[in-house]
């Protein structure tokens, strides 16, 4: 029902890249991205203009997932109408936090979503409670943790039933961790934050991943360390991808 899940509980890394509402998704969707992540906390875009977006990636390899903009009911609700399979959440610095977060992402009696029929791409079923059901398994919900009051309250966010991935804020992370932006992909503090933010999520059965990977940082490196949920920038790729094929023909 979402392949992003089913690759996680495998123990295999997803990878995805940043969606656009602008133009069709359907290429870049069907590339080999696990993902797309629409963000609507850090773009001019809004929850209620995706739609037109995740209709065109409708039966490709990507699923999409959206950012919302804050930890709030209502635009955790337009992102899933929309057809949203996964939610990020940024700022989730309590468990009461990540509590709201939980609920409004599930259907009664796990949340308090509401309801407007069936929305997404999960299936055919007899019924909508089976519907309903299956969304609140399905369905990714990803808080993000980005500042030190999280840090300390990573045991309590983690023990919240539902959530599947803790996604790090790497440059707001070192903002509050006090790291020189300039170099905090080398800084031996905030690995030794992703080390513990990586043991916490081995305790409690989550998944840890980083919104993107820092340049400089070893990517290799993250993932041994259990990190296994990313977004990275794929114009670099299909300008290297042009450029071989081109070079193929011509040689």
């Amino acid at each position: 029902m979402n392949a992003i899940r089913d690759l996680l509980r495998s123990g295999e890394t997803a990878i995805g890249t940043a969606g656009s509402i602008s133009g069709d998704m359907g290429l870049l969707a069907d590339a080999g991205f696990d993902f797309l992540l629409f963000d609507t906390q850090h773009t001019p875009a809004e929850v209620k203009q995706m739609h037109p977006a995740f209709q065109s990636m409708s039966g490709k390899k990507s699923a999409p997932i959206v950012r919302v903009s804050a930890n709030r009911a209502e635009l955790i609700c337009f992102a899933l109408d929309a057809g949203a399979r996964g939610i990020v959440v940024p700022m989730v610095n309590t468990k009461a936090e990540a509590e709201a977060m939980v609920r409004a992402c599930k259907y009664a009696p796990d949340g308090d979503r509401s309801n407007s029929g069936p929305r997404g791409e999960w299936g055919e079923f007899d019924d909508y409670r089976t519907y309903m059901d299956t969304v609140n398994e399905e369905l990714l919900i990803i808080p993000m943790i980005e500042t030190q009051q999280a840090m300390d309250n990573i045991d309590d966010i983690l023990s919240v039933p539902g959530i599947d991935v803790l996604l790090i804020g790497p440059s707001d992370l070192a903002i509050e961790l006090e790291v020189p932006m300039e170099s905090y992909e080398t800084s031996k503090k905030y690995e030794k934050a992703l080390d513990t933010i990586a043991a916490a999520c081995k305790r409690h059965g989550v998944v840890p991943g980083m919104y993107y990977i820092p340049t400089g940082m070893d990517q290799k490196a993250l993932i041994k360390k259990g990190y296994k949920f990313f977004t990275q920038p794929w114009a670099q790729w299909a300008s290297e991808g042009i450029q071989n094929g081109i070079s193929a023909l011509k040689s």
